[in-house]
């Protein structure tokens, strides 16, 4: 980014800027049906979902199994933030310059709204996520068959002591928290200053994800990522797993839509732009 930058010197200029804002996305891009790199992202985000959920559930029905055998036995909670959490840096620093390293429907809903991604990208990439996540849960109970059901196979929902109301509460706070990161760690504002932040993106957004199940595990599991808890619905399949399952769609889907509003008509002034109320300071 910084290299482009240095080779447009008229954009800084003529507009006051050292950095250059992506075009917005068209909304139905039908060309994207005829690359071979829009289906090589497909496959992507189906791995790295899939791969995702393997890890992290079988994280938590280990520790639940170990927990249950010994008190003091297991990775705990911290440790299941952790696998989250650093499967997420993993995972986005190895598919970021292949689909963008989504992995989430929620950071995908949210980058449509700011115009990053097209509808028809955008409904791809949660289909593929969800996908994944069926196919990573899968491989957990087929390989921890004898302790996946006993153990509550990784499923999010309510937990005792909390009703529905606080349950979505955590998770619209906890996914604005995760993609208002996304977009803080990739505007390209920042890639054209600070010329490492491409190469660090990664890490702030998966210690989102680890600080958000620090605080959220004891209320609903943290969902965060409606392909996480869909995957582990499906495999699951249990009632009241479903009963609470609406939750981790509509929380995630308006922390994400709150985020996008934010960083985009807030932070990036937007609006204010586009009305042409006020002068921008371009060095903020």
């Amino acid at each position: 980014m910084t290299k482009d930058v240095s080779e447009e010197p008229e954009v800084h200029h003529h507009h006051g800027k050292d950095y250059v804002d992506p075009p917005p996305a068209p909304l139905l891009d039908l060309g994207e049906l005829k690359l071979w790199s829009f289906y090589r992202a497909l496959i992507a985000e189906f791995i790295a979902t899939l791969l995702f959920l393997y890890v992290t559930v079988a994280t938590v029905i280990g520790h639940k199994k170990l927990n249950a055998a010994d008190q003091c036995d297991g990775v705990g909670i911290l440790g299941i933030a952790w696998a989250f959490g650093g499967m997420i840096f993993i995972l986005v620093y190895c598919t970021a310059g292949i689909s963008g390293g989504h992995i989430n429907p929620a950071v995908t809903f949210g980058l449509f709204l700011a115009r990053k991604v097209s509808l028809i990208r955008a409904v791809a990439y949660i289909v593929a996520q969800s996908l994944g996540a069926i196919c990573g849960v899968g491989l957990v109970k087929a390989f921890m068959k004898s302790y996946y059901n006993k153990l509550g196979g990784g499923a999010n929902s309510v937990s005792a002591g909390y009703n529905t109301g606080t349950a979505l509460g955590a998770e619209i706070i906890g996914t604005f928290v995760l993609v208002y990161t996304v977009f803080s760690a990739t505007d390209p504002k920042r890639s054209a200053r600070d010329s490492h932040v491409p190469v660090l993106a990664p890490l702030p957004i998966g210690f989102a994800v680890f600080m958000v199940h620090l605080a959220t595990i004891p209320i609903t599991g943290t969902g965060i990522n409606p392909a996480r808890s869909f995957g582990a619905a499906v495999i699951y399949n249990n009632g009241k797993v479903w009963d609470d399952h609406w939750i981790f769609w509509v929380g995630p889907f308006v922390g994400a839509l709150a985020a996008a509003a934010y960083h985009q008509y807030i932070l990036r002034a937007a609006a204010i732009k586009a009305l042409g109320s006020f002068r921008s300071n371009p060095s903020n």
